[in-house]
């Protein structure tokens, strides 16, 4: 990680949205340079809790030890296959089988998410999570990600929209908090133009994060692309200054 790009996107981070939280970052590797390992929940626990810890400053390990939750293991790539009830889990429910979150109407249409799910499996690495101003000369992060109230998206929306025709720079796919945060972001990654994702819509995840907080996650190679816009953008405007002012009354009542 070149060192001069974290300082400098802290200090611009500062100055335009004053007073929100630093993204955390995850990068995929062998082995890890960081000593503080996710310990293995007792039961199901979704990830999401766990990186409250980063968004601290706490850097964190996780490998497949660290996480019970199925799709967990399955939108992080250490599981390439469903649960064979899954189907009745996400939708209606089987009586005497599994309750169903109801989060799709119908079995049938699980079926066919899976048909175009595309898996990238991880093996036997391991998931490094640093806040940002965490981040080393050895890092090299995968993907950059923030929790964020909605001054802050706006921000971070039109910033990934700023150099681009498309109008899509910046994608909402339906899945769990960690596919939106993990999977869908390192999708991205692999394409010529990646997309930010918004996320942390599932309602199994919110009890992980305060009441008013979605997350943006942005794949690295176009998170420098958005850094190196930040004084060219609106964000030297006037306009943006009075959304400034609207972060820190936001902040103060959040903390108060």
């Amino acid at each position: 990680m070149d060192t001069v790009i974290r300082d400098r996107f802290v200090k611009q981070w500062q100055k335009y949205c004053p007073v929100a939280e630093l993204p955390i970052t995850f990068e995929i590797g062998e082995r890890s340079r960081i000593t503080g390992k996710a310990k293995t929940p007792d039961g199901w626990r979704c990830i999401i809790c766990d990186l409250a810890r980063v968004r601290k400053g706490t850097s964190l390990v996780f490998d497949r030890t660290s996480v019970t939750c199925s799709g967990g293991l399955f939108y992080l790539g250490y599981e390439t296959q469903r649960s064979e009830n899954f189907r009745y889990f996400l939708s209606s429910g089987k009586p005497g089988v599994v309750d169903g979150e109801r989060y799709k109407k119908t079995p049938e249409i699980i079926d066919e998410i899976d048909t175009r799910h595309v898996s990238l499996p991880v093996s036997d690495r391991c998931y490094m999570f640093r806040r940002w101003d965490k981040l080393t000369r050895e890092d090299n992060p995968d993907v950059v990600i923030f929790f964020a109230r909605p001054e802050v998206l706006s921000a971070l929306f039109t910033l990934a929209n700023f150099d681009q025709v498309d109008p899509n720079g910046v994608i909402c796919p339906f899945g769990s908090g960690c596919s939106s945060i993990i999977h869908y972001p390192r999708l991205e990654q692999e394409r010529d133009h990646p997309r930010a994702v918004l996320g942390m819509f599932d309602p199994s995840a919110r009890p992980c994060v305060p009441v008013d907080i979605l997350t943006f996650a942005v794949p690295m190679k176009k998170f420098t692309k958005m850094i190196d816009s930040m004084e060219e953008s609106f964000l030297i405007t006037k306009t943006w200054d009075r959304e400034k002012a609207k972060i820190v009354r936001s902040h103060a009542v959040h903390t108060s």
